[in-house]
């Protein structure tokens, strides 16, 4: 690991100035330690966080909920009102790591980062997400890599909490030294094919600050579910999330989207629209999962992934509309 300043901003406009002047922010600093110690970031100054008020509230309204990027995913878990309103976001933070790193790793953090493919995390291999011209992925150990948008860059989505904060429609309220703007999570994560050495659109001088999710419709259902190879701890094979609006006993909307199957967050459009005014039955379910892994183009290790994700979209569609 390199040496390196450290400094605690207590105001926004002061840890601004800090990025702009090409400090790293650090959150929980899960991710950005990991990187430093692999050598794949080696900033000069790192900016903590962690003295600014206000940004680890957890709100919530009639309106909706408003995250700090730097509530962890411990107390968003534990949330009475979040496992009450945001069943399917309580779901993704009790779900990812450990105890120990969730009491650490903080929203914001975890929308944030980096790939974990081995390729990308080793200096032994100049991959192309981080200039090189090929990615080893491809024809290489992709045993847990993308299943869809695999042709440029294999990684899969890292985040667990993106997949349900997508379902339920949230938006980034972001601050820069060139002033604030708001995006939709969704329009925020960058395709390899747009820019393959980036996973989102924040600029080195720009911060969440927040993240806002609407209220769920009336008589919502939603669910989260993950499979990995160790129940515990291990990062997801396949993830999904459906947030489900009922019209009576029909599906009026359905938002469906799948995590660790492509480079970004995957909404399933087809069997979203395949969905909508059916009654929602184990048949249905089954077959709102095949369109959803409809077009996949798993490479040499990992087509055990398309039957998978098939029966964890089943699932999560049928838990849903279980839920009270």
């Amino acid at each position: 690991m390199n040496r390196f300043e450290w400094v605690a901003p207590s105001t926004l406009d002061e840890a601004l100035d800090h990025l702009a002047r090409g400090g790293v922010a650090k959150a929980g600093g899960v991710d950005l330690l990991d990187r430093m110690k692999e050598g794949l970031d080696r900033p000069a100054r790192v900016v903590s966080l962690a003295a600014i008020p206000g940004l680890d509230r957890i709100e919530s309204d009639r309106d909706g909920l408003r995250l700090g990027p730097l509530a962890t995913l411990a107390r968003i878990g534990d949330s009475a009102e979040v496992r009450s309103r945001w069943r399917a976001l309580a779901q993704a933070a009790d779900k990812a790591a450990t105890p120990q790193i969730r009491n650490m790793a903080t929203v914001g953090g975890n929308l944030l980062q980096r790939p974990r493919c081995w390729y990308f995390r080793s200096e032994a291999f100049d991959c192309l997400r981080k200039g090189g011209d090929h990615c080893p992925a491809i024809a290489g150990e992709n045993q847990y890599h993308a299943i869809f948008d695999n042709d440029l860059c294999a990684i899969v989505h890292p985040s667990a909490a993106a997949v349900p904060l997508i379902a339920y429609g949230a938006v980034l309220e972001i601050a820069g030294s060139r002033g604030s703007r708001q995006t939709p999570l969704e329009s925020f994560f960058v395709h390899p094919r747009d820019q393959v050495t980036r996973e989102h659109s924040l600029a080195a001088d720009e911060l969440i600050v927040a993240i806002r999710v609407p209220a769920p419709a009336s008589g919502s259902r939603a669910a989260y579910l993950k499979q990995g190879e160790k129940e515990s701890f291990d990062w997801p094979i396949a993830d999904a999330a459906a947030v489900l609006e009922m019209d009576g006993p029909a599906l009026r909307r359905a938002s469906i989207i799948l995590g660790a199957a492509a480079p970004v967050p995957r909404r399933a459009r087809a069997a979203e629209a395949y969905l909508r005014g059916k009654l929602l039955s184990e048949a249905t379910a089954a077959e709102a999962a095949r369109l959803a892994l409809d077009g996949a183009t798993p490479l040499s290790k990992n087509g055990y992934k398309v039957p998978l994700y098939r029966t964890v979209v089943a699932r999560t569609l049928l838990v849903a509309a279980r839920q009270p």
